[in-house]
């Protein structure tokens, strides 16, 4: 039965069930102090328990969002990138809202702003983010909840993938920008990243303790998805590697950091006429390649890593004027 109450000038609602500890909190207005007891109550008489709420009255977006990159974040592979995004995201005005008040609202508001100023891939990331703290708070943490507010509002549309492939003489056109630059290990970049389908991070952490020229395979240790995987190696790509063999006295194949490349991309990409060509592209184009010379879906993941063939879909890019002869 609860109780409301003036005490010092606010209204106080008091709940007591026999042997649960009694709950008490204190309201400006007997109206609030009447609803927050009718809601304990209905909440005891639903799960048989009296739920603690005082954490998620007591904490807000900003401490939920910090306590997570501190404890959650740091294992991840995308640790980096991810401290970085909830690092802006502790500037948002949100973030003052305790856990208790946040409502789907509070969430949809957040998501129309942001979408205003960046792109949707961009707020998609930001909602998970926020929808998996709250739900290891609610988890791990104690923080009582009914339910995560950031799974009760409407996503945004995801962007639509990109379908850019390599134009008719477009890699001569990057080779050639390769070698009048001053990095001299693009031209190989490029070429790898064709014949393997390796995402780029994966090209620049491979070591020679890694490549076996004999038997044609590559080794990658740990890849994006947390598996390891071997990759088969074409003729032209050993030939690539066999020359960088000769050369090198590094442990890495591509002894040069993600951000010198990343620069140096940019400025060739330029001189080549490839302005909207991003490097990542390569990858869609070589498993596109693999899908045209034959292999099937299976032997192409095997290749490239995918473990949904629904992400693979996104990534080949076969055109149709080239399946019209198949056809008959």
């Amino acid at each position: 039965m609860a109780t409301i109450r003036r005490l010092r000038g606010r209204w106080q609602g008091q709940v007591r069930r026999k042997g649960m500890q009694p709950r008490a909190k204190s309201f400006d207005s007997k109206g609030e102090a009447e609803k927050w007891a009718r809601s304990l109550e209905a909440e005891l008489d639903r799960c048989g328990s009296m739920p603690d709420t005082r954490l998620a009255e007591q904490m807000t977006v900003h401490a939920l969002l910090t306590r997570y990159r501190m404890e959650i974040t740091p294992p991840k592979r995308s640790a980096q990138t991810e401290s970085i995004r909830i690092g802006a995201m502790l500037r948002r005005e949100i973030c003052y809202r305790t856990l208790a008040i946040l409502s789907p609202t509070d969430i949809a508001v957040y998501r129309d702003e942001r979408l205003k100023v960046v792109a949707s891939s961009t707020v998609l990331k930001e909602l998970n983010v926020l929808g998996h703290a709250i739900d290891i708070a609610r988890k791990e943490w104690g923080v009582h909840l009914p339910q995560n507010p950031c799974r009760m509002i409407r996503r945004p549309a995801p962007p639509r993938p990109r379908d850019r492939r390599l134009e008719a003489g477009e890699e001569q056109k990057l080779l050639d920008a390769a070698d009048t630059g001053r990095n001299p290990y693009m031209r190989s970049l490029i070429i790898l990243a064709l014949e393997t389908a390796m995402r780029q991070g994966e090209l620049l952490s491979l070591s020679w303790a890694d490549v076996d020229l004999e038997r044609r395979i590559a080794h990658l240790d740990m890849t994006k998805n947390g598996e390891s995987r071997d990759v088969p190696l074409s003729k032209r790509a050993i030939e690539t590697l066999q020359r960088l063999a000769d050369e090198s006295t590094a442990d890495l194949v591509l002894p040069i950091s993600k951000s010198s490349a990343g620069q140096a991309w940019g400025h060739l990409r330029g001189r080549a006429g490839s302005r909207n060509l991003h490097f990542h592209d390569l990858r869609h184009e070589a498993v596109t390649r693999l899908l045209e010379r034959g292999f099937n879906v299976i032997e192409t993941a095997t290749i490239s890593g995918h473990k949904e063939l629904r992400m693979l879909q996104r990534y080949s890019h076969l055109r149709a004027v080239d399946l019209v002869d198949r056809l008959g």
